[in-house]
């Protein structure tokens, strides 16, 4: 099977750590944009954001450490996975490809990594958007009682090596499947041939998924609890667009993010979470808007 392109992209690999090399499609000309895919994509969930994007920017999408086609490191300690060494990997990337300071925007767990890179790297992350999430200490935060139903993989994929990688190899296919089909409100947004590269690209990387996740309950809350008390927030440009989990779920999302962010533009949308998919030119428009603050 072809793995489908982001049309007029170049795919690049870059070593970004001892051992570690990201695969990247690397586009069009001008002020550069990062793009980081969420779970459970690779970096072709941006490709009509980027093929947009692409006439008055260079844009880079990678595979995260861990998926799709960039390496998939062993989790030998945790911070291997942990976002706080994803964001190093994005940073470095991005400089070997000639861009010491761009905007980045990131999905999901991309979101993640971007949120931390935006912290950790304020000199080289000029403007943030960040798309569908919360940060990682409110994001367990607001998940109790028996809300907490609807991040049950969150839960799952915490627990200790050796539990959830092979109950979830078990059943792959149904497994990544199973979110495709309900956070999206557009199934047309995703066709065959994106759905089955993403079903087999995540089957191939449960281990190294399921240690993205597991440092989520663990190294990346450590560090975003040191952020919290040192009181250090992102002074760069950010934007914010989610769905209104904030009225299933009982937070103010919009507060929580402000406590993080000094400049913020918070918006709810009516798409579902695969935005990006769903509604390219929205994401496209809030990308170029961002650039301009």
């Amino acid at each position: 099977m072809t793995t489908p392109s982001i049309p007029g992209f170049t795919e690049h690999r870059v070593r970004v750590d001892d051992g570690v090399t990201l695969n990247a499609a690397v586009g069009g000309a001008g002020a550069p944009v990062v793009l980081l895919h969420g779970f459970p994509q690779t970096r072709l969930m941006w490709r009509h954001v980027a093929a947009d994007l692409a006439a008055d920017h260079t844009v880079i999408c990678p595979d995260l450490r861990g998926y799709g086609a960039s390496d998939k490191p062993a989790e030998t300690g945790p911070d291997v996975y942990a976002k706080r060494t994803m964001a190093r990997d994005v940073v470095r990337l991005a400089a070997e490809l000639g861009h010491d300071r761009f905007t980045l925007a990131g999905h999901d767990r991309g979101a993640l990594v971007a949120f931390r890179a935006a912290l950790d790297h304020p000199d080289a992350v000029s403007r943030a958007l960040f798309l569908d999430v919360l940060p990682t200490l409110d994001m367990w935060d607001a998940l109790h009682g028996v809300s907490a139903a609807v991040g049950f993989h969150l839960y799952l994929m915490a627990q200790p090596s050796g539990l959830p990688e092979p109950m979830i190899q078990g059943a792959a296919d149904s497994f990544f499947g199973y979110f495709l089909d309900v956070w999206t409100k557009d199934p047309a947004a995703i066709p065959d041939d994106v759905r089955a590269h993403y079903l087999a690209a995540s089957a191939a990387a449960v281990p190294s998924i399921v240690a993205d996740y597991r440092a989520s309950a663990g190294a990346d809350v450590d560090h975003d609890s040191a952020d919290k008390e040192a009181g250090n927030r992102l002074a760069m440009p950010v934007t914010v667009l989610q769905q209104d989990w904030g009225a299933a779920l009982g937070y103010h999302a919009r507060g929580l993010w402000s406590a993080w962010a000094e400049d913020l533009e918070h918006r709810t949308v009516s798409c579902g979470h695969f935005m990006a998919e769903e509604d390219p030119q929205l994401i496209a428009d809030e990308i170029r808007a961002l650039a301009e603050r």
